[in-house]
């Protein structure tokens, strides 16, 4: 797999989209692993330093899924 930016040989991928990236525009993110409803207070295990590729824009809140609650 090739870097998205350069085209350079990739050593992660991006947690986020899935772009390949390199040593050089590797970056980090924290991200949420899961969700956890604890005596009725939602908790969340997180990965503090997951690759990010600069690129992408994860959305800052969830994304409501109506459709699904059926």
């Amino acid at each position: 797999m090739d870097c998205f930016h350069c085209r350079r040989t990739a050593v992660g991928v991006c947690k986020f989209c899935g772009r390949g990236i390199c040593e050089n525009h590797l970056q980090a993110k924290p991200f949420i692993l899961a969700l956890h409803d604890i005596g009725g207070q939602t908790q969340a295990l997180v990965v503090d330093d997951a690759l990010f590729c600069g690129t992408c824009h994860p959305r800052p809140h969830p994304v409501p899924l109506p459709e699904l609650d059926t």
